[in-house]
């Protein structure tokens, strides 16, 4: 039973502490994005890092695009689609998705026929790439689509000095190991080449946080990649410190 109360006095605190921060924050530069992490639907905090960048710059069409989200339980835009009534188009290659899951393999060769094909906006809220093996290249492709933010997965057993990505392969699955994706300074310039920022990444290291230069303003503290960077928090354990996942004997690519 105590233990019970102390729970509820925890939660009753993290909720006044969020309301309080929010309102403070209204007017006021986000100098730490890590402070408003909120899990309720998304594999982390990324629901409440969406809310916070939202509440700052504001929606304009409320369209999301999400691929990666397998059967859509624990996604990035779960929260916006069922709170906040964006529409949405998610797209995943594998069978467990929901009907309204449009089975897609996305590859660099064919993600700007897919967003043609479902009619994306060319300049629409937020996209969310989760495909695990050739992220990099994919965001890489897409071309005349210009999201306002943009949730990507890196690669946080890469150092942050690194900018090293997965070597292409259009049938390129995750096999289990840390051979995946690309490192945070990979995505860092590959988004500064289409005019975006990164603000920040969650605590676990596994999505990053970009914005498109237009709409950063004050809202957000520019800070340097070592900075930004957050190694993993999940996979592996060497005297208790995470290490991600079990290292591969494949090579990056520097990028």
């Amino acid at each position: 039973m105590l233990q019970h109360q102390k729970n509820q006095v925890r939660s009753i605190y993290h909720f006044m502490r969020r309301i309080f921060a929010w309102s403070f924050m209204k007017n006021k530069t986000i100098k730490n994005l890590n402070f408003f992490e909120q899990r309720i639907y998304s594999q982390n905090g990324e629901d409440g890092l969406l809310k916070i960048i939202f509440y700052k710059i504001g929606a304009t069409d409320k369209f999301c695009v999400e691929f990666g989200v397998e059967d859509g339980r624990e996604c990035n835009t779960r929260y916006l689609i069922e709170k906040k009534g964006w529409r949405y188009l998610h797209m995943d290659g594998s069978n467990d998705t929901q009907a309204s899951t449009k089975k897609e393999v996305i590859t660099a060769e064919n993600i700007n026929a897919l967003f043609l094909k479902y009619h994306v906006p060319e300049e629409f809220d937020l996209l969310s790439i989760d495909i695990d093996y050739n992220t990099y290249w994919v965001w890489k492709a897409l071309d005349h689509y210009r999201p306002r933010v943009v949730v990507i997965e890196y690669n946080a057993s890469i150092p942050p000095s690194e900018s090293k990505a997965a070597v292409y392969d259009p049938n390129g699955v995750w096999d289990g190991t840390d051979y995946y994706g690309a490192s945070l300074l990979a995505f860092v310039n590959l988004g500064e080449s289409k005019g975006y920022t990164c603000i920040g990444c969650e605590s676990k290291g596994v999505n990053a946080f970009f914005i498109r230069n237009d709409l950063i303003n004050d809202h957000f503290m520019i800070k340097e990649i070592n900075a930004l960077y957050r190694p993993p928090q999940y996979g592996n354990r060497v005297n208790e410190k995470f290490i991600g996942h079990p290292p591969s004997h494949k090579v990056f690519v520097s990028v």
